[in-house]
């Protein structure tokens, strides 16, 4: 099989990651590996991978540029001829589908967003992703969303977001490695660390922590760290900064930026949060944090729903009540050891049971060979 990937670029991210995971399931099965995007720091990745990667810009939202991107993807799909297409965002979405139209290829999607209809066409735009032969959902939350597109069961398909255990795995964390973190970033010896692993950006709920942080009871050296870049958003970390000067948190307060050890980074923290104000699609954050054995704390809508049994594998606050933030955090700071080890426990038993990237790729090569085996091109 020859698998054409089309995505807007390769930063920091879910479908890039699950980009480059795919580049390696295709490779793995013995097929070739193709991705289109403006490019970005994981394009070592999908070489490294064995994938080749083909710099287009196809981020573009103007029609008549989405037309000269299908004629160059067309191209491309002839000349490398490749036996199927996976779009993985809208705008190279549109691009690919005509392409994959015009060459009679089959045509896939993966649905990984929550995406708005709050502006005159917006649905007609979103309405690419439904039009794949399959439509992959990355959790039920969003394939919910997909069918009330009109997406029939018989093209959709849910495959969750996975984590490698072999990589995310505790016991392979050496203490260098997650004391080099703690030097960087000057957490002291001994301290307390809340941790949210998110972009900054204002829909992750930085603030919500740090109001739910400034209720908690006093703790020894507490720290609250934000994990992941602000992709050019300075002006909203500098509103994050003054926030914390204003609860008093400024000296506890870590904004860590890009971190490219994140098993190290979570290894580091006493609890995970995730505050998204919106439903997260999935939220992978969420199962990495299980897989290391970190007690992950999340408001209750969305993928977490799915990934975590609450009381068993993590704890669920009703979504924006800082208060029950608060308690559950300050719950899981004071958890007996014993209970922290038996929470630890379910929580990766779960994670390897339910949410591995082996999964998730095997699955997706599945729904490959379904429609090579008998192509469907798309709705």
């Amino acid at each position: 099989m020859k698998i054409l990937q089309v995505l807007p670029a390769l930063d920091a991210g879910g479908v890039e990651r699950g980009t480059v995971e795919m580049v390696q399931a295709i490779v793995g099965a013995g097929g070739t590996a193709l991705v289109a995007s403006a490019g970005g720091r994981l394009v070592a990745a999908v070489e490294r991978a064995g994938g080749q990667h083909i710099q287009l810009n196809l981020m573009t939202k103007d029609p008549v540029n989405i037309l000269l991107n299908a004629g160059k993807l067309a191209r491309l799909i002839r000349s490398e001829n490749i036996s199927l297409v996976h779009a993985r965002s809208r705008a190279p979405a549109w691009s690919a589908y005509l392409a994959a139209r015009r060459t009679q290829t089959p045509f896939v999607t993966t649905w990984h967003g929550v995406y708005g209809e709050d502006f005159p066409g917006k649905r007609l735009y979103n309405s690419v992703m439904a039009r794949g032969a399959r439509v992959i959902a990355i959790s039920h939350y969003i394939g919910n969303r997909v069918a009330a597109h009109g997406v029939p069961p018989s093209r959709l398909r849910i495959i969750p977001r996975g984590v490698d255990p072999d990589i995310f795995d505790p016991a392979r964390i050496s203490g260098d490695r997650v004391h080099r973190l703690a030097e960087a970033w000057r957490i002291p010896t001994g301290a307390r660390i809340v941790m949210l692993p998110a972009r900054l950006t204002r829909w992750k709920g930085a603030e919500a922590l740090l109001d739910a942080v400034a209720r908690l009871p006093a703790h020894d050296n507490l720290f609250c760290v934000l994990v992941g870049s602000d992709q050019g958003r300075t002006r909203y970390a500098a509103s994050l900064t003054a926030r914390a000067e204003s609860l008093g948190l400024t000296p506890r307060l870590r904004l860590a930026g890009h971190c490219d050890d994140m098993q190290a980074a979570l290894m580091l923290a006493d609890v995970v949060v995730s505050t998204s104000l919106k439903p997260e699609p999935f939220g992978r954050t969420v199962i990495e944090a299980q897989a290391m054995g970190r007690p992950v704390v999340a408001f209750h809508h969305g993928g977490a729903a799915e990934t975590i049994r609450d009381g068993q594998t993590g704890l669920l606050v009703p979504p924006g009540d800082i208060g029950a933030l608060a308690a559950a955090i300050d719950h899981a700071l004071t958890l007996e050891d014993a209970a922290r080890a038996a929470l630890a426990d379910q929580a990766r038993t779960a994670v390897l049971a339910g949410f591995t990237t082996a999964a998730m790729q095997s699955a997706t090569l599945a729904v490959y060979r379904e429609l090579l085996a008998a192509p469907v091109l798309a709705a």
